[in-house]
């Protein structure tokens, strides 16, 4: 059987991890949840001991929904009886998405109209409902006309533990706390002999969490007490039962061995006063110390290891303040240098204020608050031997400096629009003639890509090489990454002049994030890593366009913008290249984002040759050719010979109102004006689509807008 473990984003991997480790056959992380594979009982064990679910949803009924009628009429279809009775009190949570119903309110009055229409016809009598705590909770989903009626077996928010007495004035949620210790490595840390530190408290969720994590408390136990969570008639209460009375051996066993080595401080004494209670009420006051105190006070640690976990303040009811992210890291750095730490920073930017040095960066949402989670290990690295310096060349350092200035000039932009992949340097001094990419993984990781340019014929290849090597140390000391991590590729001279030597055959892809969509990307394998990073302002630009309407998506190679046109919401995606390796890696990145079907449309074939016997009409046309082809499969293929009839075929595609974007990055192109002229109005925009990481190299490409006359 299928089910849904529903959290908050950012947590859907780890989510995954947990639940295989519960048992659950399969588990696979979607957007803001995670796809499981398992039994009922795999569900009900889940509901007891998950840390990091928010809801388990067990779906008994799926149906067209086409409107609020359709909603009704599946809903009523249901053998209610089998669920609950009359006496039970039920409450119904709703989440809709596309046009034929948009008010997610009045989707779930209909549920419950539906629910209790059939119930009363059929025994006299109809349930209550009640929104606070029902007998039985339902969980509707509409998504593209299909409606998923689920029961939420914890009955509620599985955030709440049942401990939490007293909070301060921003509380955490406990599955992000716990998501927060999972990163920092705490149980392994406890294992080893380590202790939690949290050096601002507040009202102590992250000690809490971490005592009941390491002494084996199942997160679920005190949530309901004695009662099961649900009364829906297909929940195996002895099942039910024997988990808790497992769970609550497991937890005398946990609290009897748990040692006192979690250490919680906060300047507000309020807060502290809260944080106790909380402690007691979870039964682990025995194992935390707290204290009032300011963090530019923090004592050195007596133990040599541990985890410090933090939540630093950073929303509107408590103000984020650089300084304040500053002194804590100088905290650290003095109190627990050789500890791990993992940081719940409000953004990136106030992550870096802490000034110290992150080996791995994930974005987590604590309720609608975006956050930048950083991992420090350790804390504060061992300082270079004074006596045995590690200077890097003049060279080196030349183009370290330079990278570090074109980051700082980058900083505010990437956070704005929350760049992951970007140009951090391309040949900015002209002797070390490389273009330097970084690739940001969904998981945190950093990865560099970077490409050679061919040196004049004469630079003695001697010289070539050391720049190159200089230009690799440099990367590698500013962005603290391994050699592994680090793709290169290369110019040999040889038979038929400069070209790039053989790739890496690692099968290695990475999943970034490009505004909303996931992809996938192949840094050693290919000359090209699957995702154009300059087109990224003129893909945003034609996904938002796309919204609701036709896209194609001409040369498309790995299918970036079909991934952005979808995930924007166009109504339709057509895709078409010669290559089935890139469909394949197209077909790939719309399954990560959960798109499929007969909406997107994947096509392989001569592009061009395609177009001239196409029939369909499209709102949005992108169409980013190669400057040559000579495949062995298609035509000879020429940008600047052929492209009037490139265009020209597109044009009479176009749907009323449609628009053509059509770009390359041949330099010596001239596009015929006069030509284009007799069937169509052409704009040049490359200007807009060029974006601040390629400032430097304007003509990186070239971009028009064109419409039909």
């Amino acid at each position: 059987m299928k089910f849904f473990a529903s959290c908050g984003k950012g947590l859907e991997y780890l989510l995954a991890d947990e639940l295989v480790a519960l048992g659950c056959a399969r588990a696979t992380a979607a957007i803001a949840g995670v796809n499981v594979e398992g039994t009922l009982q795999d569900a009900q064990r889940a509901v007891l001991w998950s840390r990091l679910a928010s809801r388990i949803l067990w779906p008994i009924a799926e149906f067209d929904c086409a409107d609020e009628h359709a909603l009704y009429a599946g809903a009523a279809a249901i053998d209610w009886q089998a669920h609950l009775s009359p006496a039970h009190t039920l409450a119904i949570d709703a989440h809709v998405s596309g046009s034929g119903i948009t008010h997610a309110r009045y989707a779930a009055q209909r549920v419950k109209d539906a629910i209790v229409d059939t119930l009363r016809a059929s025994t006299g009598q109809r349930p209550d409902v009640d929104v606070e705590a029902p007998d039985v909770r339902i969980n509707l989903v509409v998504r593209k006309a299909r409606a998923i009626l689920s029961i939420d077996l914890a009955g509620g928010p599985m955030h709440r533990r049942g401990w939490r007495r007293a909070q301060g004035e921003a509380p955490l949620k406990e599955n992000v706390a716990a998501a927060v210790l999972l990163r920092g490595g705490w149980p392994q840390a406890h294992a080893d002999g380590g202790d939690l530190l949290d050096p601002m408290c507040g009202s102590g969720t992250l000690l809490i969490e971490g005592a009941l994590m390491v002494a084996d408390v199942a997160p679920g136990l005190r949530r309901h007490g004695d009662a099961p969570p649900t009364r829906w008639h297909g929940f195996d209460a002895g099942a039910w039962r024997g988990l808790r009375v497992e769970a609550i051996e497991r937890e005398a066993r946990g609290l009897a061995a748990l040692r006192p080595c979690l250490h919680g401080r906060d300047l507000d004494p309020h807060a502290i006063r809260a944080a106790r209670e909380n402690a007691r009420v979870a039964g682990v006051e025995t194992a935390i110390t707290f204290e009032v105190g300011d963090i530019a006070a923090l004592p050195p640690m007596a133990n040599a290891h541990g985890v410090v976990a933090c939540n630093p303040p950073y929303d509107a009811r408590l103000a984020a303040d650089p300084a304040l992210y500053r002194a804590l890291g100088d905290a650290l750095k003095a109190s627990a240098p050789g500890w791990r730490a993992s940081l719940l920073c409000g953004d990136f930017e106030l992550a870096r204020a802490t000034g110290l040095r992150a080996q791995k960066r994930y974005q987590v949402f604590n309720g609608p608050i975006e956050c930048s989670l950083i991992v420090c290990d350790p804390i504060a690295p061992p300082q270079r031997d004074a006596a045995v310096p590690r200077e890097l060349p003049e060279g080196a350092r030349m183009v370290a400096n330079r990278l570090r200035k074109n980051l700082d000039k980058l900083a505010r932009w990437r956070q704005q629009e929350q760049v992951a992949c970007f140009r951090a340097y391309d040949a900015d001094i002209p002797e070390y003639a490389c273009a330097v990419d970084v690739y940001t993984t969904l998981a945190g990781d950093t990865w560099l890509h970077v490409q050679e340019y061919a040196a004049p014929a004469d630079i003695p290849g001697a010289t070539t090489r050391k720049r190159l090597n200089d230009l690799l140390l440099a990367v590698r000391e500013v962005f603290a990454v391994p050699r592994e991590r680090v793709a290169v590729k290369t110019r040999s001279t040889g038979k038929g002049g400069s070209k790039y030597g053989h790739f890496d055959h690692r099968g290695e892809f990475l999943l970034v994030e490009e505004g909303a969509a996931k992809l996938q990307v192949n840094l050693f394998d290919y000359l090209d890593t699957g995702l154009f990073l300059d087109h990224r302002p003129l893909r945003a630009r034609m996904a938002l366009e796309s919204r609701g309407r036709h896209f194609l998506n001409l040369f498309c190679y790995t299918g970036v913008a079909t991934v952005q046109a979808a995930v924007q919401g166009a109504a339709q995606t057509t895709s078409v290249d010669l290559s089935a390796t890139y469909l394949e890696w197209l077909a790939d990145n719309l399954r990560e984002n959960g798109i499929g079907g007969t909406r997107h449309r994947i096509a392989q074939a001569d592009a061009l040759k395609w177009l001239e016997a196409d029939h369909g009409a499209y709102d949005v046309v992108f169409c980013d050719p190669p400057t040559f082809s000579n495949s062995k499969r298609a035509d000879d293929f020429d940008v600047q010979r052929d492209h009037v009839r490139l265009l020209r075929a597109a044009v009479a595609r176009l749907a009323p109102g449609g628009a053509l974007y059509f770009s390359n990055n041949f330099r010596r192109f001239r596009l015929d004006e006069a030509a284009i002229a007799a069937f169509a109005q052409v704009e040049d925009i490359s200007a807009s689509t060029i974006p601040p990481d390629f400032a430097r190299n304007p003509r990186i490409h070239r971009a028009w807008r064109i419409v039909a006359r």
